[in-house]
């Protein structure tokens, strides 16, 4: 039986949603071992002179825990 732990996290972007998801993933997975999952707890954005100029996502990542 594995047990899991989630832990949250934010990540941002210049280029889109995705993008700040992928960046977090990884940054996550360069520190935290057996990352197995994550789900986007939400997703905000930042405007400069009319225009998004961030994308910014706080995820769950969740990672299995060694014996």
């Amino acid at each position: 039986m594995a047990v899991a732990r989630v832990t949250e996290i934010t990540a941002s972007s210049t280029k889109s949603f995705d993008d700040a998801v992928e960046t977090g993933i990884a940054r996550a997975s360069k520190t935290l071992n057996n990352v197995a999952g994550a789900w986007v707890e939400n997703q905000k954005v930042t405007v400069e002179n009319g225009r998004v100029s961030e994308w910014r996502v706080n995820l769950k990542v969740t990672f299995v825990l060694e014996d």
